[in-house]
């Protein structure tokens, strides 16, 4: 099997779960973004419980690579905001565990222009580098937070691998990571993640192709008790199943 073929052959995942903004304001969320420090702390607590670890995403997919992705769960964090660096950060450090935090490339030091209603700030390049060098991975979700179903294939050059590239620019280091937002993409999408040299991506819901660089992830709202975690960790499993048995 060649390696691009490779790349679009199912890959089975535990769990993803998909938080954005994790901070104790009570300002208005209209958009549903702001998971409460403590609320993230319950949910780790519980998948210590069950005798999970959350790791990053691409911690998860190399794992699945050796057969070992039994006992994890993936812990991703969309858009980059500062808050991850002062709340969540901490909360996963308690727990020994990882995330990957999605950064729009373009924006930071700015906030979430792409969003109507409240603002976010978004980590600057030095937040980046701390984040990265408290062993939390960083992923690029493109340079401006782009739809990018449908995009010309200069968009989703600029968008895709540019966004790469700031990123490695400013780690350092691989970006191995990339998380399409809205969970907007198509093939044309897809191929250009490939295209750039991502090592995996993920979507939103989708678990169709659910392939190296369109895994599915779940979303986790700002009231999810430990309960609803649950349930959405059983719904995940009985998702791939049915997927996986259309194949």
């Amino acid at each position: 099997m060649s390696v691009a073929t490779a790349a679009r052959v199912r890959l089975p995942l535990p769990p993803v779960l998909m938080y954005h903004s994790i901070s104790p304001s009570r300002e208005p969320d209209p958009h549903r973004l702001r998971v409460h420090p403590d609320r993230l702390d319950r949910h780790l607590r519980l998948l210590r419980r069950l005798g999970l670890r959350g790791v990053s995403l691409t911690e998860l997919v190399r794992a699945a690579d050796r057969g070992a992705a039994a006992g994890l769960v993936g812990l991703t964090f969309d858009d980059g905001y500062t808050d991850f660096c002062d709340s969540a950060v901490p909360v996963l450090q308690r727990h020994g565990m990882t995330g990957t935090v999605y950064v729009v490339a373009g924006r930071m030091g700015g906030q979430n222009e792409w969003d109507t209603g409240p603002r976010f700030d978004i980590m600057t390049a030095d937040q980046v580098r701390a984040v990265a060098a408290a062993g939390q991975e960083v992923g690029s979700h493109t340079m401006t937070h782009a739809r990018l179903a449908g995009a010309d294939p200069a968009v989703l050059a600029a968008e895709v691998g540019e966004s790469r590239r700031v990123l490695e620019d400013v780690l350092q280091a691989e970006v191995a990571s990339f998380c399409y937002p809205y969970g907007s993409y198509d093939q044309a999408a897809a191929d250009a993640v490939r295209a750039a040299g991502y090592d995996n991506a993920c979507v939103t819901g989708d678990y169709r192709p659910g392939d190296r660089v369109t895994l599915p992830r779940c979303y986790v709202s700002p009231r999810d008790t430990r309960a609803h975690v649950v349930a959405r960790l059983a719904r995940h499993a009985v998702r791939l199943r049915h997927a996986s048995s259309r194949d």
